[in-house]
């Protein structure tokens, strides 16, 4: 690339937080939804559907113009839906969950970005939410709109993509389950429902203020019998005595460091012959030639506004890691990039190692 192209480059960069929220606030005023409704409406009918002066809807529809998803009759100055008539409304609502996330609790703190990683810490939940030595997963138990936002689009996450790990994981029957950083049950709960058998017994291990939630979690369910919680700290010891342990959307959080950490605790917990099945975002392999836009966003997003550290690897990294903390390791699955969901871009990995016997 020329000096010239590299500049060039630079305006991708310099209009995508304008792109991103004029976007957002076509949806958020709701001037698709008026289309939907009745198309061929004119800037000063549509401003006065959604309450805003007619320029400034003239103004925030010429980028969807541009871009196809609204279309104008220049003749009569109406607009209409195009591509974005197409879409189906559950397609929408999902990757509106991406978007709001991404404004909530993104665009402020990104502000703060280069400070976070100088710091080591999020600088930007301390001048924006006063919360002091502690990362998003913290926050959210606190600030309401963020727990909001990002909860809501990690439950559609966990409902599309843990399917497709246990589909292609092995828990053998009867075996003793440790859930990592298994949060208030949920993944408890899926285990027994996608993989359970006879004997099975899943402990969910996460910090001890989510015991409560946990066991009501498994009471709801009818499962307080075969699930069970132990409140720790992953850092300081894992409990012993496992079959399977499972780490999922958790090694991610961490640098290589602390992930070296969690596996050596885990690879101590697992009885000889155990197994630990790992699902993380993955980065490809050849990060020059990749097409796929979570390296865009995964760096900004752990190091600014979720965790001050951290943030995935590729495949290979994690395996190199596994092998370190002595693990061998048995398979790896990756998700086909061309078969995600539209309008999404995480691509999942899933390693699966044991201990030797």
């Amino acid at each position: 690339m020329s000096a010239t192209a590299a500049l060039h480059r630079f305006t991708d960069f310099m209009v995508g937080p304008a792109r991103f929220m004029n976007l957002l606030s076509c949806f958020e005023l709701g001037l698709i939804d008026e289309l939907r409704r009745r198309d061929g409406q004119t800037a000063a009918e549509l401003g006065h559907a959604v309450g805003a002066a007619p320029d400034a809807v003239e103004q925030l529809l010429l980028l969807l113009v541009k871009e196809g998803f609204v279309a104008q009759d220049e003749r009569t100055g109406g607009y209409a839906l195009d591509a974005l008539a197409a879409v189906p409304e559950a397609d929408i609502q999902r990757v509106l969950l991406l978007m709001n996330m991404i404004k909530v609790t993104m665009l402020r703190q990104v502000f703060y970005l280069t400070d976070s990683v100088r710091a080591g810490r999020l600088v930007g939940l301390e001048e924006l939410y006063g919360f002091h030595g502690g990362t998003l997963y913290d926050a959210v138990a606190e600030h309401s709109d963020l727990r909001q936002s990002w909860a809501t689009l990690m439950d559609n996450v966990t409902a599309h993509i843990d399917p497709w790990f246990f589909d292609n994981i092995d828990v053998p029957a009867g075996s003793r389950v440790l859930d990592l950083a298994g949060n208030t049950g949920l993944g408890a709960i899926l285990t027994h429902k996608l993989k359970g058998s006879p004997d099975l017994h899943v402990t969910t291990f996460d910090l001890p203020e989510k015991e409560a939630e946990a066991l009501e979690n498994f009471r709801s369910h009818g499962l307080e019998g075969q699930c069970s919680f132990v409140g720790g700290d992953v850092f300081k010891s894992v409990p012993a005595g496992n079959d399977v342990v499972l780490i999922k959307h958790f090694l991610d959080m961490w640098d290589k460091d602390e992930v070296r950490k969690i596996l050596r605790g885990v690879h101590r917990s697992l009885n000889p012959g155990g197994q630990v099945n790992i699902l993380v975002p993955v980065y490809p392999e050849n990060i020059r030639e990749s097409a796929a836009v979570d390296i865009d966003f995964f760096p900004a997003f752990f190091l600014g506004c979720t965790m001050g550290q951290g943030g995935p690897q590729k495949m290979s990294t994690y395996q190199a890691l596994l092998e370190e903390c002595g693990f061998t390791g048995t398979r790896t699955v990756s998700q086909d990039p061309a078969g995600l969901l539209p309008g999404t871009f995480v691509v999942h990995g899933i390693l699966s190692a044991t201990k030797p016997a």
